[in-house]
């Protein structure tokens, strides 16, 4: 019988994940050194729009499907999060306003013309994926949150260095967003630890936050082969 991780052992697995963030890939490299053309942070932009589209749908399956009052009362800020109350716009208007500031229009994402189809197929998975698995799972997978403050905090110092036509207004979507995950995930975290309490659920966790990251690390793939193909 496999033997439960000690809960350090189990934060540490879960961490350990860091290296596969999307913050490693060659297209986000290429964005904070500045090496991006107009065309190619425009189709970045749109189908990033996507995946912030998509997360209110991800987050209620979550909640859905979780039988706990207490966990579903901490997940549900998550909705008003992306989708806004009075008052507060949201993180998804927040990146229709950095889509437009690199030179997009509403229209245009809203109809999706710019979507890539391995972007949607990977989004969509992500989805499914929350929709299908234990809420315990679905929740694990969000704990990207982890690795993203700091990428988020360099990502705003470096477009505004190297992209001179984006103010900083425009990036509002990333400087809230680093608030929100300033705790490292921590909150999360918790949940995650506290409700994984066998070893087939620990490692389930992990797979799922594996696959989080194989997500994003999909979508990045998508992007960069699209840029490639028109600058061949």
């Amino acid at each position: 019988m496999t033997t439960l991780l000690g809960e350090s052992e189990f934060i540490g697995a879960l961490r350990g994940l860091s290296s596969s963030y999307w913050g490693a890939h060659p297209f986000h490299k290429r964005l904070h050194s500045g090496a991006l053309d107009r065309r190619e942070l425009r189709l970045w932009a749109a189908n990033r729009w996507y995946y912030q589209r998509m997360l209110p749908q991800k987050d209620a399956a979550i909640i859905s499907n979780c039988p706990l009052p207490e966990v579903r009362r901490a997940w549900v800020d998550r909705l008003a999060y992306h989708d806004g109350t009075p008052g507060d716009e949201g993180g998804i208007e927040r990146w229709m306003r950095l889509c437009e500031a690199v030179g997009l229009t509403r229209e245009e994402v809203l109809d999706e013309r710019h979507l890539l189809p391995g972007v949607r197929f990977a989004v969509d998975a992500y989805v499914t994926f929350a929709r299908t698995k234990p809420w315990t799972e679905a929740v694990a997978s969000g704990l990207t949150e982890m690795f993203a403050g700091h990428l988020m905090t360099r990502r705003v110092t470096d477009m505004l260095a190297h992209y001179d036509w984006i103010r900083a207004e425009d990036l509002a979507y990333f400087t809230d967003r680093i608030e929100a995950v300033s705790g490292e995930g921590k909150g999360t975290l918790d949940i995650v630890v506290r409700y994984a309490t066998t070893r087939e659920q620990q490692d389930a966790a992990v797979a799922a936050l594996r696959f989080k990251c194989e997500v994003l690390w999909l979508m990045l793939d998508a992007i960069e082969r699209a840029a490639v193909t028109v600058h061949g």
